[in-house]
């Protein structure tokens, strides 16, 4: 019998730590299927820091290294830098690369480094406990938040890739999500061009992935698929939000 659909050999055997309906395991996968198809499993180094990502070296078939909360956008800089000839991606959260590591974010798309950054957007602290994060929502209710995220207090959210599209140094930058088949294929796409991006040298590049975490959103997982529909997506819309390499690309 011919095997039709089979685990990526660019995953290993661990079995995820992740809780139930939780949608790391999923860009795990389109990750490890994108470095696969490419043929660059062999020389790829990710680094992912603290946070639930803390754990990704047990699964990906690649070198690994564990970057300090909020730097693997620097420690990604110093080894793609070292080793120019390899393909290095980052793996992070919303609280880590977009509140910790903002400065590291922002300063690497300035400086064009050519590094393929994965940014996992749940809108929630969560390995922590559920604190409001810089990208939860007005209104919604977290640990830290209970009455819901009051703008006037604690200000709005931080839209990632609307804020670094006016960064010269960023080359492409997309927002996808996982929530749905339709959107998983987009997702890969993405992910995709963002490694294809770094093998050409075009420089920075981020792809943000709208997640779940029904665990600390309080839903059932079935419920956080559709919550990302309703919530997530009108304000996080998806799509790409910077190409510069589009027009000479003609597409």
């Amino acid at each position: 019998m011919s095997i039709v659909f089979e685990k990526p050999k660019a995953l290993t055997d661990a079995q995820l730590h992740y809780c139930p309906g939780c949608t790391h395991g999923i860009i795990h996968r389109l990750v490890a299927e994108c470095l696969e198809e490419l043929g660059v499993t062999g020389k790829t180094i990710g680094v992912a820091p603290v946070g639930c990502s803390v754990f990704a070296y047990n699964y990906f078939n690649c070198d690994m290294i564990q970057a300090a909360h909020g730097r693997a956008p620097a420690v990604a800089t110093g080894v793609k830098r070292a080793l120019p000839d390899h393909v290095v991606f980052t793996y992070q959260g919303d609280g880590d690369l977009a509140a910790i590591g903002t400065a590291e974010t922002v300063h690497s798309a300035a400086r064009g480094e050519n590094i393929t950054v994965i940014f996992v957007n749940n809108a929630i602290y969560g390995m922590t406990g559920g604190q409001m994060a810089p990208t939860s929502l007005p209104g919604q209710v977290t640990q830290t938040s209970p009455y819901g995220r009051d703008v006037e207090k604690v200000g709005y959210p931080l839209r990632v890739c609307e804020l670094l599209s006016n960064v010269d140094g960023a080359g492409y930058l997309e927002r996808v999500a996982v929530n749905n088949v339709k959107n998983i294929k987009n997702a890969k796409k993405a992910i995709m061009k963002g490694f294809k991006n770094q093998i050409e040298g075009k420089g920075f590049s981020l792809i943000e992935v709208l997640s779940t975490c029904p665990t600390n959103w309080g839903m059932t997982p079935e419920r956080a698929l559709q919550w990302v529909d309703e919530a997530m997506i009108p304000y996080y819309p998806l799509g790409v939000y910077k190409d510069k390499y589009a027009d000479k690309e003609g597409e």
